[in-house]
């Protein structure tokens, strides 16, 4: 006799039926959203299998070798990027993308053209595939501006609050997404016996304090002053536990890590990188959103990161970003070192 626990949901709440659901809230909503980020969901799947195949297939290699077969084998992050950019230049809602993996914006057909923007990075922490580390895509969907811009690319460089949604995939143990549609943050994992994804992580809240901090703590010569006394106060407390360290080195997974458990997750300026070295359109600003609607907070260390302007496609920023206390404790060193 099958238990309870073993028994299929037939009710179960899909990616799909969740935007659906959304879609309907909103007066006067067209559907293409919607459109657009089943898209996404498709593209992710695609990547989820290649990932998952990537020892097998050969695909770890240098972009341009032969598999056994004589044929041209792509590197992950560019096969990665490609199903990304066909995905959504054929959903009929994009008029722009920003990849992290194109030097240019890429401008979709007139005929093909929507009236969102997407920027995204097809393949974040593409550096640790080889060590079999929890990788991930992130993107963020921005609406054509209204105003007459420059140059078409200029339409991507829009401040985070004019976010409509942003998301990331983790494929780890399991493939995750995690979404916002401006309406709080919900995971949805994918049920390969399906082939859809499904809300396992309803509402996600970060929690007001942590006990963790992500840092990458070999680049400690080149940070500020007021950056190393406050690691050093979270590895030596005066009072109670010290904070634990976790750093995988894909932002993905830190930051997906961040929300479940709380804490706070650096990545400030150095010597090197004056002003940061995370990408801002499609890494800072969709995990800002993403980590802002589940309650808690996301700096530069002197303004909001949904307030910044961007002012290139692949401009930089530094970013601190985690629970509410964690972030505001790390600005107060800043602000006493600024004094």
């Amino acid at each position: 006799m099958t238990s309870k626990s073993d028994s299929f949901d037939s009710n179960c709440m899909t990616l799909t039926r969740f935007v659906l659901s959304e879609q309907r809230k909103i007066k006067d909503a067209t559907g293409d959203l919607t459109q657009l980020l089943n898209s996404i969901q498709t593209a992710v799947k695609a990547v989820s299998s290649v990932v998952r195949k990537a020892g097998i297939a050969n695909m770890y290699g240098i972009a341009g070798t032969q598999n056994v077969q004589g044929e041209d084998v792509k590197k992950l992050d560019v096969l990665s990027n490609e199903m990304f950019v066909n995905m959504l230049t054929s959903s009929y809602t994009t008029c722009l993308l920003v990849s992290e993996e194109n030097t240019n914006a890429i401008e979709v057909e007139t005929e093909a053209s929507g009236k969102y923007i997407v920027c995204f990075d097809p393949l974040d922490g593409s550096s640790n595939i080889d060590c079999l580390v929890s990788i991930g895509s992130i993107f963020a969907i921005f609406k054509k501006p209204n105003e007459s811009r420059p140059s078409m690319e200029a339409n991507a460089l829009q401040p985070g609050k004019n976010l409509l949604a942003a998301g990331y995939a983790i494929y780890g143990s399991a493939t995750m997404m995690v979404l916002s549609t401006g309406h709080g943050v919900n995971g949805f994992t994918y049920d390969p016996a399906i082939g859809e994804f499904i809300l396992t992580e309803k509402d996600l809240r970060i929690p007001p304090r942590g006990n963790i901090y992500c840092i990458n703590e070999g680049y400690e010569t080149a940070w500020d002053t007021a950056i190393k006394e406050y690691i050093h106060s979270k590895k030596y407390p005066e009072n109670g536990k010290p904070y634990s360290a976790r750093y995988v080195g894909s932002m993905v997974a830190d930051v997906h890590r961040t929300i479940k458990y709380g804490g706070i997750f650096l990545y400030p300026a150095t010597k090197t990188h004056p002003t940061g070295k995370l990408r801002l359109l499609y890494e800072c600003i969709p995990m800002a959103y993403l980590v802002k609607q589940a309650g808690g907070m996301a700096t530069n260390g002197e303004i909001d990161i949904l307030e910044i302007v961007p002012e290139k496609i692949h401009q930089r920023s530094a970013i601190f970003l985690g629970s509410q206390e964690d972030v505001q404790e790390v600005l107060q060193f800043i602000e006493k070192h600024k004094k």
